[in-house]
């Protein structure tokens, strides 16, 4: 008779996250079950483990299996990107749409809170938290007639629905400096990268929260989280960079790059599974066909996907490199997609700044510019002496570049979500566009995406932009 199956959890109430990793990289080695690893071993025991494996011999996947779970209080948004930006871990943070601020509710860095410009800075995001406390009623008052209750709706519901309209676009004045709640779940070798990373990283506060949070992990995994110190590659000569001259005029999406056979790389990869041939072949074969032959190729694989079913992973081996300006509100949207890969630029006061048409209509356009200038002057003001620091200053309506190469997986996932009548008014316009171009160079796979009721790009930037 062959062994009963049995599925179990291996409770961290039970066991600590390092006794659970060696309990699992064990069994590659002993017929124990599980249950009888774990009971063999001991905090001590499993440390030694990890200490010769993991940190000796460099088997870092071990570490995967212990998992800590982090809470973050009172930390800047500026703070936050660093600490989202690692893609193997999860994330839950206070929302700019669902919540409001206190006035105080900004971070002050400490070189600054030393320097001469402490009082100008307090001023500055006083003033930014002050005017957007200020807007929230008016705001409310224009959504309240720009979209009446429902006749099925209760009073609540209705409330709910228009608060997300009014502070979405009332949370263009929040600084960076904005202090946030996040919850991080993620396995010790992941920790212990991003760890690495915080440490590295230029500003004070984020160096700060890195040693904090090495703190907090070495109760629960001594060992794995033992070794992490700043990475040195991480140190690039920005002043190169700096000295390229920025063009105005350029366009404020563009495709860079993309994979230029990218419809018939993704059914060659679909038939690739089930061939015996190698995949230049397979690709051969595939550009061979007549067009109407891969569309219905296409269609057999993506013709029919539900609205919570994912598409094929073949997808990802078409990939897509888009240049974008976005305001720093879109951005903090779209950074939490991290399957693609991001390169931001650093957040300044130099790209402009959005106005939300809504500001507009409720004769706060004159409050609204007031407060944005005297965060550009401050920002520049502080600039001079303190460049990284004086990004938190800076409000979530100023216009920022990013780097994103994405998968066509992540594209469908993206452009799908981001472009739903429920998402940011500013990321949808991002995505509807995105969506375009690559129907332009891809119309094939571009056609499947589900995309019902979707308005144009620049049909949503005039209804809800009185500039970008």
């Amino acid at each position: 008779m062959h062994p009963h199956r049995q599925i179990y959890l291996l409770s961290p109430r039970d066991l600590s996250p390092e006794t659970i990793a060696v309990t699992f990289a064990k069994t590659s080695r002993s017929p124990l079950s599980f249950r009888d690893i774990a009971a063999e071993l001991s905090d001590e025991q499993s440390a030694q483990f990890h200490e010769k494996w993991v940190v000796g011999y460099g088997h870092a996947s071990v570490a995967e299996h212990a998992i800590l779970h982090i809470a973050f209080e009172n930390v800047s948004r500026l703070a936050i990107e660093c600490l989202e930006s690692n893609r193997l871990a999860s994330y839950t943070e206070k929302s700019t749409r669902y919540q409001k601020w206190d006035a105080d509710a900004f971070y002050t860095p400490q070189s600054i809170a030393n320097s001469q410009y402490a009082e100008r800075y307090k001023n500055t995001c006083t003033h930014l938290f002050h005017t957007y406390r200020q807007v929230l009623k008016p705001l409310n008052t224009i959504v309240q007639e720009t979209y009446p209750k429902r006749q099925d709706e209760t009073p609540t519901r209705w409330a709910s629905r228009l608060r997300a309209k009014y502070v979405d676009v009332a949370r263009y004045l929040l600084p960076s400096a904005a202090l946030a709640n996040v919850g991080m779940t993620a396995n010790a070798r992941a920790l212990a990268h991003a760890i690495r990373k915080m440490l590295s990283h230029p500003l004070q506060e984020v160096r700060e929260i890195g040693n904090d949070v090495k703190t907090v992990a070495l109760r629960e995994t001594p060992t794995l989280i033992k070794y992490t110190d700043p990475i040195a590659y991480t140190q690039f000569p920005q002043s190169i960079g700096r000295s390229i001259e920025n063009q105005p005029g350029h366009d404020w999406l563009e495709l860079v790059d993309y994979s230029k056979c990218g419809e018939d790389q993704f059914i060659a990869a679909c038939l690739y599974a089930s061939s015996r041939a190698p995949f230049s072949k397979t690709l051969e074969t595939v550009q061979s066909m007549s067009l109407e032959e891969r569309r219905g190729l296409a269609e057999i694989v993506l013709g029919n996907l539900q609205p919570h079913e994912i598409p094929l992973r073949e997808l990802e081996h078409v990939t897509y490199t888009f240049d974008a300006l976005m305001d720093q509100g879109a951005y903090f949207e779209v950074k939490r997609h991290r399957m693609m890969t991001q390169t931001p630029q650093r957040l300044t006061a130099d790209c402009g700044y959005a106005t939300p048409r809504m500001f507009d209509d409720a004769h706060l356009l004159k409050t609204y510019n007031h407060a944005m200038e005297m965060a550009a002057d401050t920002y520049e003001t502080i600039s001079t002496r303190f460049p990284e620091e004086a990004s938190y200053i800076v409000p979530n309506g100023y216009n920022r570049r990013l780097l994103m190469t994405m998968n066509l997986r992540e594209v469908f996932h993206f452009c799908e979500l981001r472009s739903a009548p429920s998402a940011h008014f500013a990321v949808r316009r991002l995505a509807i566009r995105m969506h375009d171009m690559i129907c332009k160079v891809h119309p094939t796979v571009g056609q499947f995406m589900r995309w019902e009721s979707r308005p144009q790009w620049d049909d949503l930037e005039r209804e809800h932009f009185a500039s970008i």
